[in-house]
């Protein structure tokens, strides 16, 4: 059995095919957007990238769900006023009460017909919430794609980093707690 076969088994809900909440977000940057060097501020990036992540979070899990991280927030190229920006977006993984969603920014100008070219990425794990905010369950994704399955496998080795970094941290926090070295 695979190891995504075997992530399948433990929810309780059908699963979901990738391409169900995949979704593009599309905007052309202005004069309002940009940063003291005159290019778009990193932050307005940011923003796009978690409203489209979380409208492809909600569409899978059927209803809210809350940024939990962003990770490897990366700026490839600076984007410019009048790039019309598209910010693509999929759930890559899924775990019980959880979701990453991979995030690619793409960046063209808006009177021109050449290629868009990548701008970014980012990897944010979103948690489904019930209306009391408490996590609950989502639907498995499933991978329809080879792209689909690497981005699927890809994303596993991320969330073991993730959970190994926290475990590292908590162990660092508690040992220096008990050798009484408390952080002021």
């Amino acid at each position: 059995m695979t190891t995504q076969a075997q992530a399948h088994q433990h929810h309780e809900l059908p699963g979901k095919p990738t391409a169900v909440s995949r979704t593009t977000l599309s905007r052309i940057m202005t004069g309002n957007d940009t940063n003291l060097l005159g290019t778009v501020h990193g932050g307005v990036i940011m923003k796009l990238v978690d409203d489209a992540a979380g409208a492809v979070a909600g569409r899978h899990s059927g209803g809210p769900a809350v940024t939990a991280s962003m990770d490897e927030m990366v700026f490839l190229e600076p984007v410019r006023v009048g790039d019309l920006v598209h910010v693509k977006a999929q759930v890559n993984w899924t775990g019980r009460t959880s979701m990453e969603v991979g995030v690619r920014v793409m960046a063209e100008r808006w009177n021109e017909s050449t290629p868009a070219t990548q701008v970014a990425s980012a990897y944010l794990v979103f948690t489904a919430v019930d209306e009391n905010g408490r996590p609950r369950p989502v639907p498995p994704v499933i991978p329809e794609t080879e792209r689909d399955k690497r981005r699927w496998q890809e994303a596993q080795i991320r969330r073991t980093h993730r959970l190994a970094r926290r475990r590292a941290i908590k162990e660092l926090r508690d040992r220096r707690a008990a050798e009484g070295m408390l952080d002021d």
